[in-house]
């Protein structure tokens, strides 16, 4: 059942996946990258923390002024778009706290590894919530966005040795 607004009944009454499916496979992805990327630059994990609460701040919160822009230019009502903004930056910004607590939380061999494997399972979990809504293919949908993850972070790791040794 639509409304005027083209919201389903079941987004109004209960939780609108769309409010974390926007930022959070960016969140995912980005911190999985940068983990992976300035792991094999650095191996510091002050460097790594250091980085991933820039990126949960600075990118999260330009990114989620970009959306509120972008739904103020589509002439979206200002409580939705201001609803939608901060769903945005929460969602993505507490993606970006699980990776900074489990980095946290151990040794940075150990950290490194698990963080690729929950962001994997974040980014999983999204894609079939996402395909049952839509009903689509499930294992498709996560092969794809697993598989477009992977890409990104292999380029993050390659980019980090090709600058480690470069500079030393």
């Amino acid at each position: 059942m639509s409304t005027d607004s083209g919201e389903t009944a079941a987004h109004m009454h209960g939780f609108d996946l769309r409010w974390i499916s926007f930022g959070s496979p960016s969140a995912i992805v980005t911190s999985m990258a940068l983990i992976a990327g300035l792991d094999a630059a650095t191996s510091a994990k002050t460097t790594v923390l250091a980085s991933l609460l820039i990126i949960g701040l600075a990118d999260n919160l330009t990114d989620s002024l970009s959306v509120h822009i972008y739904q103020e230019s589509e002439r979206l009502a200002g409580a939705r778009a201001f609803r939608t903004t901060v769903a945005n930056f929460v969602a993505r910004f507490t993606v970006s706290l699980s990776f900074i607590a489990l980095f946290l939380a151990l040794p940075t061999g150990t950290a490194v590894a698990v963080c690729l494997v929950w962001g994997v399972l974040l980014l999983s979990l999204l894609s079939y919530l996402l395909a049952k809504e839509r009903e689509v293919s499930a294992v498709l949908e996560i092969v794809k966005h697993v598989g477009v993850a992977a890409a990104v972070i292999a380029m993050s790791g390659a980019i980090g040795y090709v600058v480690r040794a470069l500079m030393g």
